[in-house]
């Protein structure tokens, strides 16, 4: 079931909002319209679902409209026209039409907010900042006190609860905006590029926190970034946006094989395959395995050959008629116990990174199978394709 549901959205921020959207319908551009009206289109017609559970990143280049669609969901821009539905219990509020009293409760008990800059009362204890918003929601002192702990412990933070916020670093200190939110159990957590400011490995820490949070605690995310491997690690979905439009929205393996434009390709060209591609993306389909007799060629330079059941599971292999010893393995299992000349079978979820590690430790393919059945093989020249930004085709369509 969808969290948010976004449909046709437009804010438009200015004084002639009427004129900029009869502009927009005739196809007017941004730079057209602040010529003729002086407003600025900050979200142009987007239409996006973010489902309970996942991680949505809105990302783009600075001046996308990211932020501006971002703010829309809790109201802190006005939604110009359009629908823009968030759930509350087994209905669905339209922020874009609620009266004020509606709003106020979304904020408070649906949609919590972490800002790039903390956004920390530096007056404020840790602890008491952590219990703000329970505060405002009228919860008393003993029972805020203790669930803002709970949080801050959950986050790694108990032991400095007393402190104020310029006696921590600036990674503990985003720790604090993230247990605020969370202590909330608000279903919907917006974040504004919450990480942008840190140094880069406070931040690849903490994109793997939130990822271990998630995990945890299964909230809605809508997370606003301007980094693509940021968003391809953590992210379930990505929406680019240009010009203040969406102009692709998927799974980040999807993003990363099939760019719809030419800007969403030079994007992905330059991103860490590591972090996003599986083996099924990247493997070589047993249909394009050649045979030799009842066997499948994996390698021809060395002879090395897989025998296949009537089920096409792998049974058995050989390296220039010698025997191979087989592997199946799954993700959190040991590669450092791996040997060479070990002929690993795996998933075809299994992500590019643990294969190419696979690969280097055995010194052979990587078999992959599901549901019994060999599906395909990864080799030294599908991993170079990948590394090298040539396992994706722009859509022309």
């Amino acid at each position: 079931m969808a969290a948010i549901s976004i449909r046709n959205v437009d804010v438009v921020f200015g004084d002639r909002v009427e004129k900029s959207l009869a502009l927009l319908d005739k196809g007017s551009s941004r730079q057209e319209i602040i010529e003729v009206t002086g407003d600025v289109v900050g979200v142009d017609n987007a239409c996006i679902e973010v489902q309970e559970g996942e991680i949505c990143v809105l990302m783009g280049l600075s001046g996308s409209g990211k932020s501006s669609l971002l703010r829309a969901v809790n109201g802190l821009n006005a939604v110009s026209r359009g629908e823009l539905l968030v759930q509350d219990g087994d209905q669905m509020v339209d922020i874009a039409t609620c009266d004020a009293q509606k709003l106020r409760h979304m904020r408070t008990s649906k949609i919590s907010m972490v800002f790039q800059k903390f956004a920390l009362m530096p007056w404020m204890s840790v602890l008491d900042n952590v219990a703000f918003g329970l505060d405002m929601q009228g919860m008393g002192k003993e029972a805020r006190r203790a669930k803002a702990m709970e949080k801050l412990e959950m986050v790694g933070l108990s032991e400095w609860k007393d402190k104020l916020p310029h006696e921590l670093s600036g990674g503990m200190q985003q720790r604090v905006g993230l247990a605020r939110a969370f202590a909330m159990d608000s279903d919907i957590l917006l974040m504004d590029e919450p990480f942008s400011a840190l140094d880069p490995l406070i931040r690849s820490q903490l994109q793997d926190e939130l990822i271990e949070l998630q995990q945890r605690l299964n909230k809605t995310i809508l997370f606003v970034s301007h980094d693509l491997d940021e968003a391809l690690k953590i992210g379930t979905h990505i929406a680019i946006m240009e010009s203040a439009k969406i102009i692709q929205h998927g799974k980040p393996e999807e993003i990363v094989l099939n760019p719809k434009t030419p800007y969403v390709a030079d994007f992905v060209a330059h991103t860490n395959p590591l972090n996003v591609l599986c083996g099924r993306s990247l493997m070589s389909n047993t249909c394009d395995l050649e045979a030799s007799g009842d066997q499948l060629i994996l390698n021809q330079h060395d002879n090395t050959l897989i025998g296949l059941d009537r089920e096409g599971e792998v049974v058995s292999a050989s390296r220039q008629g010698l025997s191979l010893p087989l592997l199946r393995w799954s993700e959190g299992d040991d590669i450092e116990q791996l040997a060479e000349s070990l002929l690993v079978i795996a998933s075809p979820d299994i992500s590019m990174r643990s294969a190419i590690e696979i690969r280097y430790k055995t010194g052979l393919p990587l078999l992959l199978e599901e549901s019994g059945r060999l599906v395909g093989m990864l080799s030294d020249k599908d991993f170079y394709h990948a590394l090298l930004g040539k396992h994706f085709m722009v859509d022309e369509a």
